[in-house]
């Protein structure tokens, strides 16, 4: 299973983050040992002092597919899901001026929450989803995948032209604007149209 990241998907979060806003999409991987396993809390690396949460619908790939087109790009996937993407932010940033890859600041172990996931046919329509994140009960993410640049079936055929999707695989389709600095003992939950999908407490 692999994670493929998609960055700079909100319009907010770009010019939260005062980031160029891109003519295609960004994409990053983590690798499977990103995910922080179920009962686990996430612990803050040694390496960082700024780690932010950045909460992802997911969307998780049921077979094997390359060169996608859009309109079929449907027939890949059936669950939603909603996640955590955690970023070491100080990291980012110098190793973006140095004009580095961002690996070490987005792909470290537990950098990955995937939370519950849920039949897409639950949703009237996948481009009018609302989900959130709150940080000991308080909410500091809102977003509405309506608000995505590029939606999901635009994405899962863009990615296919350089990656081999296959079973399992799990796309991070980007983050809304709020993203912040988590501490010791935050308790963070994560909310797909008001159903909680992932309660993780950070150490």
């Amino acid at each position: 299973m692999k994670i493929i990241c998609i960055g700079r998907n909100y319009a907010d979060h770009i010019t939260e983050l005062q980031n160029e806003r891109p003519d295609a999409p960004v994409i990053f991987m983590k690798p499977d040992t990103a995910v922080v396993q179920k009962q686990f809390p996430f612990v803050i690396p040694e390496f960082s002092n700024d780690v932010h949460h950045e909460v992802e619908v997911l969307v998780k790939i049921k077979k094997v597919g390359k060169y996608i087109d859009a309109k079929f790009a449907h027939k890949y996937y059936d669950e939603i899901g909603l996640g955590i993407d955690f970023t070491a932010r100080d990291l980012q940033a110098e190793l973006k001026a140095k004009g580095l890859p961002w690996e070490k600041a987005k792909a470290f172990d537990g950098s990955a929450v995937v939370g519950d996931f849920v039949d897409k046919a639950e949703f009237t329509s996948l481009d009018n989803i609302n989900f959130e994140l709150t940080s000991n009960g308080t909410v500091v993410q809102q977003g509405n995948t309506a608000q995505m640049l590029w939606k999901i079936d635009e994405l899962i055929a863009y990615v296919s032209q350089f990656f081999t999707l296959r079973t399992g695989d799990i796309i991070f389709t980007g983050t809304p604007k709020g993203v912040a600095k988590v501490n010791p003992d935050d308790v963070l939950e994560g909310y797909l149209e008001g159903k909680k999908m992932f309660r993780i407490q950070v150490k």
